[in-house]
């Protein structure tokens, strides 16, 4: 089966996703995994799907552009290849790392650099900064997996110095007890 990775983006309005989604209902293709999210004014949509064999790449591409170009909408597509792992699969552990402070250039790169550093990949990132000087109106919220073979308390000495050094409050926490604290 062919696979394809298509990202839409543009201004955001209502019937994006009905519009995106039946267009690929009436193509005979399956969607396997959506992130869908509104930045400030901006609509961010990632799909991967599944094409029946006898859809052309140019098909697609040519159906998304007759009905989303008149919507404001860019689409890029491309085939999701099977390709080898950068890096052996390690257990890990889900974690969520918060961080609270004045908006400022930065702030994303220093704690993201530590985070790489220890070997932690990034799975979901949220990012609201409304501006000024007021910690609870910047908020980052880091979805992360922990490998169990690292320095954890390393790990959580360098977040805690970078945070410091750029003026933030951190919190680090286990996805579960998160999820348990944050429950509405």
């Amino acid at each position: 089966m062919n696979k394809a990775i298509l990202s839409v983006l543009g201004h955001d309005r209502p019937g994006i996703v009905a519009a995106v989604t039946g267009i690929l209902f009436d193509l005979n293709c399956n969607i396997e995994n959506v992130s869908q999210t509104i930045l400030q004014t901006e609509f961010s949509g990632s799909f991967i799907v599944t094409m029946p064999q006898d859809l052309t790449w140019d098909d697609l591409n040519e159906r998304f552009l007759e009905i989303l170009t008149p919507m404001g909408l860019h689409v890029h597509i491309e085939p999701l290849l099977k390709k080898e792992a950068a890096i052996t699969a390690r257990q890990s552990e889900p974690f969520v790392i918060t961080t609270k402070g004045p908006d400022r250039r930065g702030l994303v790169a220093g704690i993201s650099e530590v985070i790489a550093t220890h070997g932690v990949n990034i799975t979901n990132l949220q990012a609201v900064f409304k501006g000024g000087n007021k910690p609870g109106d910047n908020i980052m919220i880091y979805e992360v997996d922990i490998p169990i073979d690292i320095d954890q308390q390393a790990l959580y000495r360098e977040l805690r110095e970078k945070a410091k050094s750029l003026t933030l409050a951190i919190s680090i926490q286990h996805r579960n007890i998160f999820e348990t604290i944050n429950r509405i």
